[in-house]
Order: C-alpha cells, then sequence, then structure tokens
C-alpha cells in the first residue's frame, strides 16, 4: 500500500493491535535519512560508485555485451523491432523483479538514457550498486534510434526572456523545512524499500522546458551544475545551484519542499537520478527532460555532455 507523503509522521499498526493502542511514531524522513547515510547510500554514493552511474556503448561494446545483465526498459513493440542482443525486457515499474537472481554487472536501457536513470536509483538502493544506464540511451547505441535525441535538442532558452545570459545570476541558498510523508514502518530498511517501491510506481517524473521557461516562478529550480558552467553558459530565472547536495551535511535543507523541485543538468540523466531520490525522500521533485541540450545546444562546448550521433553503429537483434 502506498500512502500519500503529506502528513508529519508515520506509524507502524493500526490503532487495534494486539497491545490495544498506537505504536510509536516516528520521522520517516529523519529515519530514513539516518539509515541512507550510515549505510553509504546517500545521494553523493548513489551516484559516484562503481564509476559512476553511466556506461558508454564503446565501454560495452569493448568488454562485450554478454559480460552485462541488459535490461531494456522500452516500449514491447520497439524491443521486438531491435534490441541489444542479449537483453530482457522490462518496465520501470517492474525493474526490481527482473534483475533477480542476476550476477553479471547491471545496464539499463531506455530510448535516451534519461528513465534508465530512475531504474539505476532503485537498483542501487536495493543492493545492486553496480547498476547503470547505458548513455544517451539506445540513441547513443546505433544511429537509426537517434531520433531520440536528434528532435529534441535545440536553443528554445536562448531567445526565451527567462534565461539569463552568461555569465548567469543564480538564487542565493536558503534553509527550508523538511519534507515529510508517512509510512507503514518505523525502521530504516523497511520505509526505504517502501519508498523505492512508491517511487517506480510514479513512473519517470518529468517536466518539459517550455512549462519551466514559461513559468519558473512555478517552480524550486536547481541548475546541477559548478559555478564555472554557470558563469560560461548563465541559468534559468530564479533558479539556485544546490551542488553538493548530500543527507548527511545537510544541504537538503536548501530544497524547498513546499514547491515541486525541478533539477536540470546537460543531459537529464543526472537530473533523472536526482529526480528519483528527492521523490524517495519525499520530495514532489522533476527532472527537466534533455536538459541544456534541449535548450542552448548550439552554445555548448563540444564534449561528453553534449549529444552527437554515435560514430559507431553497434549491432542489434530484432
Amino acid at each position: 500500500m502506498l500512502v500519500p507523503a503529506l502528513t508529519f509522521v508515520s506509524c507502524n499498526k493500526s490503532d487495534d493491535d494486539d497491545n490495544g493502542g498506537s505504536q510509536p511514531q516516528v520521522n520517516a524522513y529523519e529515519v530514513l535519512k539516518t539509515y541512507l547515510v550510515q549505510n553509504n547510500m546517500d545521494l553523493d554514493d548513489i551516484t559516484a560508485a562503481n564509476g559512476g552511474f553511466v556506461i558508454t556503448a564503446d565501454a560495452i561494446n569493448a568488454k562485450g555485451t554478454g559480460d552485462y545483465f541488459i535490461v531494456d526498459i522500452r516500449q514491447e513493440a520497439d524491443f521486438n523491432t531491435a534490441h541489444i542482443d542479449g537483453a530482457v525486457r522490462s518496465t520501470l515499474g517492474e525493474i526490481l523483479t527482473t534483475v533477480q537472481g542476476a550476477t553479471k554487472p547491471i545496464v539499463v536501457v531506455c530510448y535516451t538514457g534519461q528513465t534508465a536513470c530512475h531504474a539505476v536509483v532503485a537498483l542501487r538502493l536495493s543492493g545492486h550498486m553496480d547498476a547503470k544506464a547505458l548513455k544517451w540511451g539506445m540513441a547513443g547505441w546505433n544511429s537509426q534510434f537517434s531520433a531520440a535525441w536528434e528532435t529534441k535538442t535545440g536553443d528554445i532558452a536562448l531567445t526565451n526572456p527567462n534565461w539569463v545570459a552568461a555569465p548567469g545570476s543564480i538564487t542565493p541558498s536558503a534553509d527550508f523545512s523538511a519534507p515529510t510523508f508517512t509510512s507503514l514502518y518505523t525502521t530504516g530498511p523497511e520505509i526505504l524499500t517502501e519508498r523505492v517501491n512508491y517511487m517506480l510506481s510514479q513512473g519517470f517524473k518529468t517536466v518539459a522546458n517550455t512549462d519551466v521557461l514559461g513559468t519558473p516562478s512555478n517552480y524550486f529550480i536547481n541548475n546541477y551544475w559548478k559555478t564555472t558552467d554557470v558563469e560560461t553558459y548563465g541559468n534559468i530565472t530564479g533558479a539556485y545551484r544546490i551542488l553538493p547536495l548530500t543527507l548527511e551535511n545537510n544541504e537538503f535543507k536548501h530544497l524547498d519542499a513546499s514547491k515541486t523541485v525541478v533539477t536540470y543538468c546537460w543531459t537529464g540523466q543526472t537530473s533523472s537520478i536526482v529526480t528519483a531520490y528527492l521523490t524517495i525522500m519525499g520530495y514532489d521533485a522533476k527532472s527537466l527532460t534533455f536538459g541544456t541540450n534541449g535548450m542552448i545546444y548550439s552554445n555548448l562546448a563540444d564534449g561528453p555532455t553534449k549529444w552527437h550521433m554515435p560514430g559507431t553503429d553497434y549491432p542489434v537483434v530484432p
């Protein structure tokens, strides 16, 4: 059972349990926060473990697809048309069931690499710290799938009044109250399992750049960039820059849980990781799809964070 995340306490059982009274109440957010920090599952741990949360097509091909447990979460019709040899099909919601018994490093594949990053958070918080997303998704594996990215890059922000040109103007950080949510449980492991399942049940939580640029005041916007990146490219009007973002060092206090927290990055993949994690922690969070590749593409310097058609087409099978 999933419970709406808008109250201050959590309970363990109903009031008519065998003891004839209500169970001790806990602050589910604080219990989960403590558990994650103590067990090396803070946000920075999740993103950095095993060399990061994405893997390139080149790296997979160099080692061999047979060395990975590849899970493809695209629509069934697209999977049946063409997929990586050896991949199994699943969905975001069923990802934890699909990987049960996996003995190889897990790679999650989607269209663009963004939805797969939601899955990676669920997997890493469920004991599969080797899980990674295929960078750029199937669009990065073979050019026949490139439309998923080619049609989404653009410069919409460059002529939008709600984009602040370089060197940008970041809103100073402030302190806000932590989010609150109820839980059926009182221990860290149980609350974590419940919240991971909740996050998966919500699907890929996204927002379009047109919506955020249209009315940025509707959101709490976090530019997940280094200071030098903002100074080079600018930022969305009213955006904060909260990086690093950890539970252990209490940077989460700078996020306003009373608003929808929108995270944006270069590609939408890191922001997907952050959004999934924030959802687990009780925030109403969304990832700005396609990141700045979808907003200021022409201005971005060539490099690993700018979309390019794959230079090599790796094989697929029906």
